[in-house]
């Protein structure tokens, strides 16, 4: 096979349009689970304060018949609890000839990137809001921190603790006393660790997160974990999953059931929800009802002062979390897949 003498080519002809599509194709991850369960509110300063409450324990509260000795019990103030509010925010700048020319996917090349910002923005929160993180104040050097989710649970017991430590043994709750003296319980100062190195993840540590819960008075609606532990959760189901597959209906023959995505406990149901940005050795149980994010300043741009030929914005919010009640909710820590 050969081509004839001066048959013209693509390959050595001049003037080809380029053939770009005019889509962008973005892999990254970009969901936020705990972000887009919780409620929002709002905040007038950088410091924010709430108040928590509790019931006394319940009791038989017998009295006698025409009884007159009825003293008033001891008041039990309700607890106030602070945090403050953070800044994120991240700058674009484009000079004014990377603005004008055309440029394939996007009609503006500062509008694609601040939307892009925006996207990281919420994911550097949703990283933040589940670590283990501790307010600070802040200062002309220091930047103010927002306490997250895992400064706010735990309580003075270990017979009482929603944090239960998968490394002890026997498996127990961990005490968070917070910063306060006497020791009242968290506070978004301190964070409680497991007494020893990661262990296997088993069903007794998932069950005893959800009594305490049970008996706090919380219903939490969803476990979040990371990759290896949602897949270590399915694995628990055992013989369970086996008898789910082989009763699989004939309607879907090809269909393995090979997961757990909701757990039914002695306690409650739970939703099983993969997180990309929690730590890897926590399983976190939600009551999405006790939080929220309060905005001092909710997602903007703000276009900044122009000293050259580019423009210059920022994508920048300023928030806080507020744990209305920590008791609502669990962990689980020191735990592992295999």
């Amino acid at each position: 096979m050969a081509i004839a003498t001066n048959t013209r080519t693509t390959y050595s002809a001049v003037g080809i349009r380029e053939d770009l599509s005019n889509i962008i194709y973005n892999i990254s991850p970009m969901d936020t689970p705990f972000m887009s369960s919780v409620g929002k509110g709002s905040c007038d300063n950088t410091l924010f304060e709430w108040q928590t409450d509790e019931l006394t324990a319940a009791a038989a509260n017998q009295k006698l018949e025409g009884d007159n000795n009825m003293n008033a019990l001891a008041v039990s103030e309700p607890r106030r609890l602070t945090n403050y509010a953070q800044i994120s925010y991240k700058a674009v700048q484009t000079s004014g000839t990377a603005e004008a020319v055309d440029f394939a996917g996007r009609k503006s090349s500062q509008a694609y990137q601040l939307a892009k910002r925006a996207k990281e923005i919420k994911r550097d929160m949703e990283k933040m809001l589940l670590s283990e993180d501790l307010k600070v104040a802040g200062d002309a050097t220091t930047a103010r921190k927002s306490a997250a989710v895992m400064s706010w649970l735990g309580t003075t017991s270990t017979s009482t603790s929603n944090i239960v430590d998968g490394s002890a043994s026997p498996v127990v709750g961990i005490v968070n006393n917070g910063g306060s003296s006497p020791a009242v319980g968290p506070d978004g100062t301190t964070v409680a660790s497991p007494s020893g190195s990661d262990v296997v993840l088993t069903m007794a540590m998932i069950n005893l997160a959800m009594e305490r819960c049970f008996t706090n008075g919380g219903e939490p609606t969803d476990l979040m974990c990371d990759a290896s532990l949602k897949q270590k959760i399915s694995s628990l189901g055992g013989s369970v999953i086996a008898d789910l597959r082989k009763e699989a209906p004939g309607a879907a023959p090809a269909t393995a059931v090979n997961a757990i995505d909701v757990l039914v406990t002695d306690f409650g149901t739970l939703k099983i929800v993969p997180s990309r940005l929690c730590l890897s050795n926590q399983l976190y149980f939600f009551d999405y009802d006790f939080w929220s994010i309060d905005y001092l300043r909710p997602f903007q741009t703000e276009t900044l002062a122009k000293t050259g030929d580019s423009i210059k914005q920022l994508m920048i919010a300023e928030y806080g979390l507020r744990a209305k009640n920590g008791l609502a909710n669990a962990a689980v820590i020191g735990v592992k897949d295999a």
